[in-house]
């Protein structure tokens, strides 16, 4: 690998290459300690502060290591950012001859199949997504990626967008009339060619969960892979290996057990009890929350007041309920 310090260095590739850029002490150390974690095989943990230019720091020994990288962003805002400014840069001040790739979710891609479909049967909810769909079918006409983020004049929040992107569920795979044209089946091809690949977290879990499941690979195998905003990595690991049980469910629980009861099961008393105490409980508890939104990490909900207590009351009840209904 390079020196560093040259790379680094007012005098090195990256000042004669990119306007602005200067060298940051912290930024070199952060450098050199992901280099020396790339090359030991190792984990890192490396936390830099506003202006550090941390992004450098991981993409020039990244580039440097001749291995396969996966970097993961946490958002697809960053992702974009990373793969059409930041990459280009650095690869062109380092002069190495690196392929680089971005790859997103399905529903980031023009679908040929459900676009022709949503032309063809016209029916659009206002004016506005009618010319929305012929500007996306002209986009995709000329695209080669199909990334709905490169057409600018359609937003995101577009009502369209469902109507023209696929999902896991609706993709007809090689049946699909427009299969060899698939924006999608495309990217995962570069993806899986390419010697740096960019991602985002939410991607770079479904392909570990679809690993695990023995369904597919999505991402290549790597030789470094690379978080960047790591400390979202708890939150969108969660919602793809954890469980969970809402309040919701809990009380519709309750309310199907009371309907058991009005219709079948009227000589079992202690069901409408059950049920009635099994829902205060649930709405006592939902109290605690009343401020504090919908999510939050473990430790913040234990560290409201009354958490604990109510929520053993929900299990206490809850188990009530069940030695009732067995």
């Amino acid at each position: 690998m390079s020196d560093l310090n040259h790379v680094f260095s007012p005098q090195g590739p990256l000042a004669e290459t990119i306007p602005g850029y200067r060298l940051r002490q912290q930024q070199l150390e952060m450098a050199q300690a992901i280099a020396d974690a790339i090359k030991q095989g190792g984990q890192l943990v490396a936390e830099a502060g506003t202006g550090t230019g941390k992004t450098f720091a991981y993409l020039v020994p990244a580039l440097l290591s001749g291995g396969k990288v996966i970097i993961s962003t946490g958002t697809k805002t960053l992702q974009d950012q990373l793969f059409n400014r930041d990459l280009p840069a650095v690869r062109d001040a380092l002069k190495v001859p690196v392929t680089v790739s971005m790859l997103k979710g399905r529903a980031n891609y023009v679908c040929h199949f459900h676009l022709e479909r949503a032309v063809n049967e016209g029916r659009f909810v206002s004016r506005e997504d009618a010319n929305y769909v012929q500007k996306i079918r002209a986009f995709a006409e000329n695209s080669s990626s199909g990334d709905k983020a490169e057409l600018t004049d359609v937003p995101e929040s577009a009502t369209v967008w469902p109507s023209v992107t696929s999902t896991r569920d609706n993709c007809m795979g090689q049946e699909c009339a427009y299969y060899k044209d698939c924006f999608v089946m495309e990217a995962r091809k570069r993806a899986l060619a390419a010697d740096v690949v960019v991602v985002n977290h939410h991607l770079f879990f479904a392909d570990v969960m679809l690993r695990d499941e023995g369904v597919a690979e999505l991402l290549p195998s790597a030789n470094t892979v690379i978080f960047d905003e790591a400390h979202q990595l708890p939150e969108v690991a969660g919602l793809f290996f954890g469980e969970d049980v809402s309040t919701s469910q809990i009380m519709e629980l309750a309310r199907d057990a009371h309907a058991e009861f009005i219709t079948t099961a009227k000589d079992c008393l202690a069901l409408p009890e059950a049920t009635a105490a099994l829902e205060k409980a649930v709405r006592d508890f939902r109290l605690i929350f009343a401020y504090e939104g919908a999510r939050m990490p473990v430790q913040k909900a234990l560290a409201l007041k009354n958490f604990e207590s109510a929520y053993d009351t929900v299990q206490e009840k809850l188990k009530a309920l069940s030695a009732v209904l067995e």
